[in-house]
C-alpha cells in the first residue's frame, strides 16, 4: 500500500460531544457498513457502553475515502478513561477535536487538547451538533480560536446527526493531517496499543506499524517480554475484522499467533521480525499509576482462581488495572485492585460479574497514602488495614489534585462553598465569557473520590464539568477509623479519614449499616472507633418473640420466669452469634455524604 495515501487520526472530545455519532456518520458515508446493519453508536459494542451511553474502550477502524485509507480511533470522553485516549493518540499523526455547539469548551476538551499537543499531533477543530436549537456557533468559534490561537476560518462545523459537514471533515483530514513516515524496507517496528483475549485464537494484539512489514507465516519477537511467535493471522477492522496477508509501515491492524499466555503481550511493547529484528524498541507508554484502590473478594471462596484468571484477561484489555492477592479476616481470599477512578472501578466490577459470571464483594475505595515512620522508612499505603500503629508514624501525607471546574457564573458561590467543605485551597477564577467561568482549586483526592462530580452536576443543573491532575502529596491530620460489629472489628470496613471529619463519617456509616444489617434474635452493636476510643454508635434492635403467648391468667411470676429465661438466651446468643454482612453493607460506604 502507498504510504502517502494513509491517514491515521483519533477523535477526541469532552463527554457527550458527539464522537461516537460522528464515527457512525463516517462509516455510513464511506459505505464501510450498510444502512441495513447500521445502528446508533455502532462501535460501542459492549453491553455496558450501550446501557450507560458512554464509550469505555477506544475502537480502531479503517475506512476508504476516495483513494485514501483512513485509520481512525473513536476514544472515550470520561476522565477515568484518559489513559485510553493517550494510548490512541500515540498511534496517530492527527486528531479531530470536537466541541459541542451548545455547551462549548469543557474541562475534558482542554485535557484532551493538551494530550494531543504533547503527542505533537495535527489538530483539526470541529464544532458539532450545529443542528441544535441552542447552538451558538459564532460564540463557540471565538472560544476555540482563543484556545488554539488559530484563525476562525480553520474551524469546521458539522452535524453528525444530519450528515451536514461530514464530507468537509474527511477532505480536511486528507489535506491537513500528514501521511505517516516509515520505511517498509527496514526491520519491522510495530507498537502494541491494545490487546484482548479470545477463547479460540488466544491473545489478539492490536498494532500500529511504524517501520518495515509483518506478514503471515513470519516469526515475530515481542521485545519487552522476549517471546517469539509465528504469525498465524493478520487483519484490519473495516469495521468488522478482515484478514490480510501483510501489514506495512503506517498501517493499523491486529495480529494472532496462538498466544496462550496473557503475560506475553503487554501494551506499549514493540513487535519486530524475529530473524532480523530492530536494534531498539519504540518509546512505548509511560507507566500508568492507579489512583483508587479497593478490595475485590469472591462471595464463593471457590471462585478465587477464576477471579484471578478473569483479572489477568481484563488487564490484557485494560492495562491501567493493577491487582495483587490479599487476605481479609472477614472476607477471606481476594485481590487488592487499583483503578484510575470510581467509574473505572465500577465498570471493571460489572464486567467481571457479567463477562466471567462471578459474584463479588467490593470494599470501600481509598487513595494511596504516603507514610513516613519514626525510623524514617517511607511506605505507600493502599490498604487501611495495613496502617502502622500511630506511635510508629512520624507523618502521613495524602495525594492532592489541581481541579479545574468549568461552570455557569451563577453557580460560583455554591461550588466554591462545596470546595471549601472538601478542604480545598482556592487558586484562581478565570472568566471564559460573561456567563461561564473556570475555577481552579487544590483539593485532597480522597475528598473528590465519592460524589464530588455528582454534586457539581446537580448544583450547576448539569452545566458544570470537572477535570483534575495529580499535583503531589501534602501532610495531613489523618486517622484510621475501624468499624466494630458486636465489638469485633471488620477489617474490610476500615477507612482512613481526616480527624476533623471522623465523627461525622463514623456516625453516618454506623447509621447506614444499621439500615442494611438484617435483624437478629439478639441486639447488634455497631461502633466506629479510632484506636480504642469509640466515636459513634448505633444498634440493630433484636427481633422479638412472644414467649408468654401460651400464658393466660394465673400468677405473674410464670411470665417473669419465661422473660428472664429469654433474656439469658439473648445474652448468650449475643456473645457467640455471628453476623453475615450483606454486600449492601460494603456498598453503603460509597453512598455516605
Amino acid at each position: 500500500m502507498d504510504i502517502s495515501k494513509i491517514r491515521n487520526f483519533s477523535i477526541i472530545a469532552h463527554i457527550d460531544h458527539g464522537k461516537s455519532t460522528l464515527s457512525d456518520r463516517f462509516l455510513l458515508l464511506t459505505q464501510a457498513i450498510s444502512v441495513r446493519e447500521f445502528h446508533a453508536q455502532f462501535l460501542d459494542d459492549m453491553d455496558l457502553e450501550r446501557e450507560r451511553g458512554i464509550t469505555i474502550k477506544a475502537r480502531a477502524v479503517r475506512i476508504k475515502y476516495r483513494d485514501h485509507w483512513l485509520n481512525f480511533i473513536d476514544t472515550p470522553g470520561h476522565i477515568d478513561f484518559t489513559y485510553e485516549v493517550s494510548k490512541s493518540l500515540s498511534a496517530c499523526e492527527g486528531a479531530l477535536l470536537l466541541v459541542d455547539a451548545a455547551q462549548g469548551v469543557e474541562a475534558q476538551t482542554m485535557t484532551n487538547l493538551y494530550l494531543a499537543r504533547e503527542a505533537n499531533l495535527e489538530i483539526i477543530p470541529v464544532i458539532t451538533k450545529i443542528d441544535l436549537p441552542s447552538a451558538d456557533i459564532p460564540k463557540i468559534r471565538k472560544e476555540i480560536a482563543n484556545l488554539l490561537s488559530i484563525n476562525e476560518s480553520e474551524i469546521l462545523t458539522s452535524s453528525a446527526k444530519t450528515g451536514e459537514g461530514t464530507e468537509e471533515i474527511l477532505k480536511a483530514i486528507i489535506e491537513r493531517i500528514p501521511a505517516p513516515a516509515g520505511d517498509s524496507s527496514q526491520p519491522a517496528k510495530a507498537l502494541v496499543f491494545d490487546s484482548k483475549y479470545d477463547s479460540y485464537k488466544g491473545v489478539i494484539a492490536y498494532l500500529r506499524v511504524f517501520e518495515g512489514k509483518i506478514h503471515v507465516g513470519g516469526r515475530v519477537l515481542f521485545m519487552q517480554t522476549g517471546q517469539v511467535y509465528e504469525v498465524e493471522e493478520l487483519g484490519v477492522f473495516n469495521p468488522h475484522p478482515e484478514s490480510v496477508q501483510e501489514l506495512g509501515a503506517g498501517e493499523v491492524g491486529y495480529l494472532c499467533g496462538n498466544i496462550k499466555e496473557v503475560s506475553h503481550v503487554q501494551v506499549g511493547d514493540t513487535v519486530t521480525n524475529a530473524d532480523m529484528h530492530a536494534s531498539e524498541a519504540l518509546p512505548g507508554y509511560k507507566e500508568i499509576k492507579p489512583m483508587v484502590f479497593c478490595g475485590l473478594f469472591p462471595v464463593n471462596s471457590k471462585d478465587f482462581i477464576p477471579l484471578k484468571d478473569a483479572l489477568e484477561k481484563l488487564k490484557l484489555n485494560d492495562s491501567s488495572i493493577s491487582f495483587e492477592p490479599e487476605t481479609s479476616a472477614s472476607l477471606g481470599l481476594g485481590f487488592r485492585c487499583g483503578f484510575l477512578g470510581l467509574l473505572h472501578m465500577d465498570i471493571i466490577r460489572e464486567r467481571l460479574e457479567r463477562e466471567f459470571d462471578l459474584d463479588l464483594l467490593i470494599t470501600a475505595p481509598n487513595v494511596v497514602y504516603r507514610i513516613i515512620k519514626t525510623d524514617l522508612e517511607e511506605i505507600m499505603l493502599d490498604n487501611p488495614t495495613k496502617m502502622p500503629s500511630p506511635h510508629h508514624i512520624e507523618e502521613i501525607a495524602e495525594p492532592y489534585i489541581r481541579a479545574h471546574i468549568i461552570l455557569p457564573v451563577s453557580a460560583l458561590g455554591v461550588i466554591m462553598q462545596l470546595c471549601q467543605e472538601r478542604r480545598g485551597n482556592y487558586i484562581s477564577t478565570d472568566y471564559l465569557d460573561p456567563t461561564r467561568a473556570m475555577l481552579a482549586y487544590d483539593l485532597p483526592f480522597s475528598e473528590v473520590l465519592m460524589d464530588f462530580y455528582d454534586k457539581i452536576k446537580s448544583m450547576t443543573s448539569g452545566y458544570g464539568s470537572f477535570n483534575y491532575e495529580l499535583t503531589g502529596y501534602r501532610p495531613s491530620d489523618l486517622v484510621k477509623m475501624d468499624i466494630l460489629i458486636n465489638s469485633e472489628p471488620v477489617d474490610a470496613l476500615s477507612i482512613i479519614t481526616h480527624r476533623e471529619k471522623a465523627y461525622y463519617r463514623g456516625k453516618a456509616l454506623a447509621e447506614k449499616l444499621k439500615e442494611v444489617i438484617p435483624r437478629q434474635l439478639f441486639e447488634v452493636a455497631i461502633q466506629a472507633a479510632i484506636g480504642s476510643k469509640i466515636i459513634a454508635r448505633s444498634s440493630v434492635k433484636p427481633m422479638g418473640k412472644n414467649v408468654t403467648a401460651k400464658c393466660y391468667g394465673g400468677d405473674i411470676t410464670r411470665k417473669r420466669k419465661l422473660w428472664e429465661k429469654q433474656k439469658e438466651g439473648k445474652k448468650r446468643m449475643k456473645r457467640i452469634g455471628k453476623i453475615d454482612l450483606p454486600q449492601e453493607a460494603f456498598i453503603s460506604i460509597l453512598k455516605i455524604d
